[in-house]
């Protein structure tokens, strides 16, 4: 008897949006079946094939659907089993009034043992924002590879510009003047529907705060956690200094959490209290964290009343499938979302957003304001009018297709001319993990090579709290150099890293 939906052992209607792609709308669809509790933990989901009938879709579609809620987290499969919803919890069931109205604004007024795992489904050949202290270097740069950093040449200026005078021009005199300290309304209701869309994250305009840059907004979450009374926060291990410092500046103890090639590890810690990690594409190793341990952050959250906070510092650039949705989206209620401009168009805009739980608002928007009372309005409207307009993903689609071809050149230049070290962490982002030999050029070796030529690196032990025991590397940012200049860094790389000088 052919298999059709009501068989399939859950009775479900979705609704697929036609304005965008079939399998888009379908993920969409899927997750919020999920998270609002229509389809339940545990509960079995359609076989591709009926599911592919009812909606009149490709079962390839329903297939790569399905693949990408496994990857996110909110199904499970087994070989030979039927595929199952994830025993994740749906999202807080806002009320409408919390849904349709805008909160008032305040007042004024450890270390991995051994090699770092390879990533489990690297491609074959084809940073959050960068420690301050990496930019110093002694010497002229020829060529500059450190990660953190986005090709400032291929900036939208015409967009940015056209974007200018048409908010300047509709803005009024008010644009200039002091505002909320949570950002502009029309930027946080342009993300909100943004971040649903391309990344998966339950987002309202109500629970924005626009930051100046991702570090202010870690900054403010220190200040509140620590006034609540957190005293710890696990950091992964290895991770980005200048965060870790930011952190302990606000009096938090840091606790190292270990990273292997699938992530941050499961065994989370008990004494602290919040997590800080980078789930899409972990900073600086590359991995992806596992669909089982993003399950096991957001229940560590739910159990202990800690906080997650996922950095998304370059999660629009996966290049060898859909870029893995928010872990935010299966635990909005215990994970604060951190996203920025600095990696799609450029750092010096300050330009970061917290979607946050309905309990942090007011705590991280006072904390705002006693920092310096708001970010600048005409960056916002700018930003919110390239979003609406969707210029800003035209704009972000080209530059993944760059920084792919990026990404291809290096690993095909490190094949021929140097096939003695492991590139990993290449699936997504700007910058890759080149892990040295034991038997070769160790890391000041090849700092001291580099520093001889003009090139700018960044070891991977800056990156380690406690460096007993680490594999020597270096982390390596194919998208920093102007385009015209990076074939020149990629030979003098290779040359670099080179057996003999």
């Amino acid at each position: 008897m052919a298999e059709d939906w009501t068989s399939s052992g859950v009775d479900l209607h979705l609704e697929l949006d036609p304005s965008g792609g079939r399998r888009d709308a379908l993920e969409r669809a899927l997750r919020d079946a999920v998270r609002t509790g229509r389809l339940v933990p545990g509960a079995v989901v359609p076989s591709t094939r009926a599911l592919a009938a009812q909606l009149g879709v490709s079962r390839g579609t329903v297939t790569a659907a399905y693949d990408q809620l496994i990857a996110e987290g909110y199904l499970t499969a087994r070989q030979g089993a039927a595929t199952r919803v994830a025993e994740v919890r749906p999202a807080e069931v806002h009320s409408a009034e919390v849904r349709s109205a805008e909160p008032e604004a305040p007042a004024p007024g450890n270390a991995v043992p051994g090699k770092l795992a390879p990533e489990p489904s690297a491609p074959a050949p084809s940073g959050g924002p960068v420690w301050a202290g990496s930019w110093a270097t002694a010497g002229t740069v020829a060529h500059d590879l450190r990660p953190g950093r986005p090709d400032l040449g291929t900036f939208p200026a015409s967009a940015w510009l056209r974007s200018t005078r048409r908010v300047l021009t509709t803005a009024g005199p008010e644009v200039h003047a002091l505002s909320d300290p949570r950002g502009r309304p029309e930027l946080r209701a342009a993300l909100a529907g943004y971040l649903r869309r391309v990344r998966g994250v339950d987002a309202d305009p109500g629970r924005i705060v626009i930051t100046s840059g991702y570090a202010q907004g870690l900054g403010l979450l220190a200040r509140v956690l620590g006034d609540a009374g957190t005293s710890a926060v696990a950091m992964e291990e290895p991770g980005h200094p200048y965060h870790r410092m930011i952190v302990a500046r606000a009096g938090l103890r840091i606790v190292p959490l270990p990273v292997d090639g699938l992530g941050a590890r499961a065994d989370l810690p008990m004494d602290a209290g919040a997590l800080v990690l980078t789930p899409a594409h972990q900073y600086p190793s590359g991995a992806t964290l596992a669909p089982g341990r993003r399950r096991a952050a957001a229940a560590w959250a739910r159990d202990t009343g800690g906080l997650v906070v996922e950095d998304d510092y370059d999660g629009e650039f996966r290049y060898d499938r859909q870029p893995v949705g928010s872990l935010q989206g299966t635990a909005p209620g215990h994970v604060v979302y951190a996203g920025t401009a600095s990696k799609t168009l450029a750092p010096a805009l300050r330009l970061a957003w917290l979607v946050l739980p309905a309990a942090l608002v007011e705590p991280v928007a006072e904390a705002k304001r006693l920092a310096d009372a708001h970010t600048p309005s005409l960056g916002q409207l700018v930003l919110a009018d390239l979003i609406t307009g969707h210029a800003y993903d035209r704009h972000v689609r080209a530059a993944r297709l760059r920084y792919r071809r990026r990404r291809d050149a290096l690993v095909e230049a490190l094949r021929r001319r140097a096939p003695h070290v492991r590139v990993l962490g290449v699936a997504a982002g700007l910058h890759a993990l080149v892990l040295l030999p034991d038997d070769g050029p160790g890391e000041d070796e090849v700092m001291a090579r580099a520093a001889a030529r003009g090139l700018a690196l960044q070891p991977l032990g800056e990156f380690w709290q406690r460096p007993d025991g680490r594999p020597p590397g270096l982390v390596v940012g194919y998208s920093t150099p102007l385009q015209s200049g990076y074939p020149a860094a990629l030979d003098a790389l290779c040359s670099v890293l080179r057996y003999k000088a």
